[in-house]
């Protein structure tokens, strides 16, 4: 599906268009190419982690040109591009696709303020989809689990008293789960929020999903015991141990939020079964 690009949510801009000389495209010597230490970053920890990750994966397709503003000596300063410029090299690649832009020092500082800190944040979300549509194997392992779970990754953060049933923001906790307790496990404890009480929309959430599948993991026969998990479960109320865990404190700290939800649901599951083999054995 292709839409159109559209300004109808947008005010026209107060300013007039003062937008400077027009840059143009170029293949440059990367040997020509060099970094301005008075407002470039140096290539630090994080940041080589970057470089090996684009080396590693190179391909044109996902090379922004590096932008450059031409100086004194037949050099250009990169403004934007240090990180990919570098990984090219890594491939003892000769050239890179430069946008070259008109500017002077202080301009170039301005232009690399604006790049690096105007970004619209890609939230988790949009990368799964865009993962997703690259035929990515992991995405596309997690996208069989929520719809064998009827559960859908929303597109957009939100808050959780506008979520539906099913929906969820908690792509890094299922990825994690699905690496950790594998694809049976996470459906079963999706399921368990999904296919009970009323849906529970708003709590399939990092920390619930979590705890769930670390209980399970540990009970195979619980996990196995297909409807009868699911009725059982019926009774539980996750909006209610969600209040008892986390609805009176000040800060909530994930991995003991888990913790809590763990022991919670591992005694009313205990209890509960235990009820349903007293009943058989009668």
């Amino acid at each position: 599906m292709f839409r159109q690009l559209s300004t109808d949510r947008f005010d026209t801009p107060a300013a007039e268009l003062a937008a400077g000389p027009a840059p143009w495209l170029e293949w440059i010597e990367v040997e020509k190419l060099v970094v301005d230490d008075t407002y470039q970053r140096q290539i630090g920890k994080r940041g080589a982690l970057n470089v090996r990750q684009i080396a590693e994966n190179f391909d044109w397709s996902k090379f922004a040109p590096v932008i450059v503003a031409p100086i004194e000596g037949g050099q250009f300063a990169i403004v934007d591009g240090q990180h990919r410029t570098t990984a090219a090299m890594l491939h003892n690649l000769k050239k890179v696709p430069c946008q070259v832009v008109q500017a002077d020092r202080a301009k170039q500082a301005a232009a690399y303020a604006a790049v690096n800190g105007n970004v619209t944040k890609t939230t988790a979300q949009q990368l799964y989809y865009a993962r997703v549509a690259a035929g990515e194997q992991g995405a596309l392992a997690l996208q069989d689990v929520c719809s064998a779970a009827d559960v859908r990754v929303a597109r957009r953060n939100q808050v959780v008293a506008k979520m539906k049933v099913g929906e969820t923001q908690a792509v890094g906790a299922l990825a994690r789960c699905l690496a950790t307790y594998g694809k049976n496990t996470l459906i079963t404890a999706l399921q368990c929020i999904t296919q009970t009480s009323d849906g529970n929309a708003g709590f399939v959430r990092a920390t619930i999903i979590e705890a769930l599948c670390s209980v399970l993991h540990k009970h195979e026969a619980w996990r196995e015991s297909g409807e009868t998990l699911l009725r059982v479960m019926d009774k539980f109320s996750f909006p209610d141990a969600w209040e008892e865990v986390a609805g009176g404190r000040d800060q909530i700290f994930p991995n003991t939020v888990v913790r809590l939800l763990a022991e919670r649901l591992q005694k009313f599951l205990t209890g509960r079964f235990a009820q349903l083999e007293k009943r058989k054995a009668a």
